[in-house]
């Protein structure tokens, strides 16, 4: 355990170093790797989504393939594509870019449904079936996503499937002016991304994420889970709420905090913490609550406010990770 919260520590510092002032962010992402989870990093162009998932995966020795999704982006550009070899009278299989360990899809929603659907296989069962023939991805896989809001032009809205995948979705949001003097004076001269050195390997990531998975949850611990899923699906601010695949991810992410923080037990507080990021993007809201100005972050909040915490009082103050 102590090796895993000193690694664990280093990849945090490593991202932080170049995405500053952004509170919880490098904990979430690192957790969500842990789990053995997606990530979805949503906000307007230009605050440094794509450069928190290059942070991260500089941070560790490990395959890393990029993806930039377009409109005419087709399904076996990411999966890969079986050539004809004359010379062999046989097919050979060239695999596509998601067989890396860390698949940076940045812009997700500038590709069509069908494009996007393509990770489905990938990101839940970790293998991708082309012609017939189903291949296995490496471990640790964890794609990183990056997607501009669906206001935007030449965006299209993620599959309610798709999002479903991605274990967290977190805003980079606009950095304070402190830290964005201190961005300035770092990439004055020089880019930070170039000098970023791994701090472990994927090897090392895919032994702490067996790890993470014995770390004990007490079953007061997991009914609060289920009582913030549940909550979602009887709101009457939510049109859908949030799946079975939900509470468990919500669970091996809350694993992997308790993990980083060198306990060998999961507390509400961990739980409680990642809800929002956790939970949010996989809600749908009502006509009445959009209307309303209502957000998905705001329902989730409410419903942990509202919901009694094991040796707790309910009403505490709710601060998730990554906002």
């Amino acid at each position: 355990m102590a090796d895993l919260v000193g690694t664990t520590a280093k990849v945090r510092d490593a991202v932080e170093s170049v995405v500053a002032g952004r509170a919880g962010l490098a904990d979430v992402t690192v957790a969500v790797l842990l789990a053995e989870g997606h990530l979805l990093i949503e906000d307007v162009p230009g605050v440094g989504k794509t450069t928190l998932a290059k942070a991260l995966a500089r941070s560790i020795d490990c395959r890393v393939g990029r993806i930039q999704f377009t409109p005419d982006l087709l399904p076996s550009d990411l999966t890969g594509v079986n050539i004809f070899r004359s010379a062999t009278h046989d097919f050979e299989f060239r695999p596509g870019p998601v067989f890396n360990n860390v698949v940076i899809g940045d812009e997700i929603n500038r590709a069509s449904p069908k494009t996007q659907s393509a990770l489905l296989e990938c990101m839940e069962e970790g293998q991708t079936t082309v012609d017939g023939t189903t291949y296995s991805l490496p471990r640790p896989f964890l794609v990183v996503a990056t997607q501009n809001p669906v206001e935007m032009e030449g965006t299209y809205p993620l599959p309610e499937a798709q999002r479903d995948r991605f274990t967290a979705r977190l805003t980079v949001g606009y950095p304070d002016p402190d830290a964005e003097m201190t961005m300035l004076d770092r990439q004055e001269s020089a880019d930070p991304l170039a000098h970023l050195a791994p701090v472990t390997t994927g090897a090392d990531m895919a032994r702490f994420a067996t790890l993470v998975r014995s770390v004990h949850a007490a079953p007061a611990v997991k009914q609060y889970v289920l009582d913030l899923v549940g909550a979602t699906r009887s709101h009457a601010g939510l049109r859908l709420g949030a799946s079975p695949r939900a509470s468990l991810q919500l669970l091996r992410v809350a694993k992997a905090l308790a993990a980083m923080s060198g306990r060998e037990h999961v507390l509400p507080d961990d739980v409680q913490g990642l809800a929002v990021p956790v939970l949010a993007h996989r809600l749908i809201l009502s006509t009445e609550s959009r209307l309303a100005g209502t957000t998905a972050e705001d329902v989730v909040t409410e419903i942990v406010q509202r919901t009694g915490v094991p040796g707790a009082r309910t009403g505490m103050p709710v601060r998730p990770f990554g906002r």
